[in-house]
């Protein structure tokens, strides 16, 4: 019995063989429900590990004019199954000559990340907006469960701001009030997950469309997070000696 991990093995060049360590990625997708549509927010730092290989990735990927898709796991496999789903939904708008629901797009895409769930490293976000359902989200983790939400959060951002959303959702929400919380969530994402970074984009998804909006670092709108005054470094009776 071959007792020897891994991580211990040698990469054998002749054999094609080189043995890989798990990379850690993060990310943070945000997307909320609101009167009307939907919108979504993302950061836009792609990471393997300790490295950052790149500040500008677009996490959003349009599907439709009415449909996009947050990526977060391997870029390789979210961007392969996106690719396949758009091109099965453009298949059988022509054949049915009627646009796919926003609903039966999420179960394409459920079908094969459930499907490949053991090869695949992919959780997506579907948002869109159709004329029987209006604005939708559904969550789709690694492993092709598929859930609606009114608001949710994807990636290793998302665990520090879902208190947030939950307590900022309310019934109702408008356009703009829906923009900034989202816009602020990715904001407090970024702030303290050091996976998560770079740009701000947002997206919204309504009747007329898809719109998206960069917010930059270095330019007015980007997401601020003001921390407390700190206490003073050194302990009183130090400081008064």
């Amino acid at each position: 019995m071959d007792m020897m991990g891994e991580d211990m093995r040698k990469a054998i060049p002749a054999l094609g063989f080189y043995p890989q360590q798990e990379i850690s990625t993060g990310t943070t997708l945000i997307a909320m429900e609101y009167d009307g549509g939907v919108v979504i927010g993302t950061d836009s730092r792609t990471s393997a590990g300790s490295f950052i290989s790149s500040r500008t990735t677009n996490k959003i990927t349009p599907i439709t004019d009415n449909l996009s898709v947050l990526r977060s796991g391997s870029a390789a496999d979210t961007q392969a199954i996106a690719d396949i789903v758009k091109y099965y939904i453009e298949t059988y708008s022509l054949l049915e000559n009627e646009p796919v629901t926003v609903y039966r797009s999420s179960q394409i895409f459920r079908q094969f990340l459930y499907q490949y769930r053991d090869s695949l490293s992919a959780s997506v976000i579907i948002a869109g907006w159709d004329s029987k359902l209006g604005g939708q989200l559904y969550a789709i983790p690694i492993g092709g469960f598929t859930t609606r939400q009114r608001s949710t959060a994807s990636g290793s951002g998302s665990t520090y701001v879902l208190g947030y959303l939950d307590k900022a959702w309310r019934p109702n929400l408008t356009k703009d009030e829906c923009i900034e919380i989202v816009k602020t969530a990715v904001g407090l994402a970024v702030f303290r997950d050091g996976s998560s970074g770079g740009v701000c984009r947002i997206g919204v998804i309504n009747e007329q469309g898809t719109t998206l909006t960069l917010y930059r670092p270095d330019k007015p709108g980007f997401p601020t997070v003001t921390l407390p005054e700190a206490h003073n470094t050194y302990a009183t009776h130090v400081k008064n000696q």
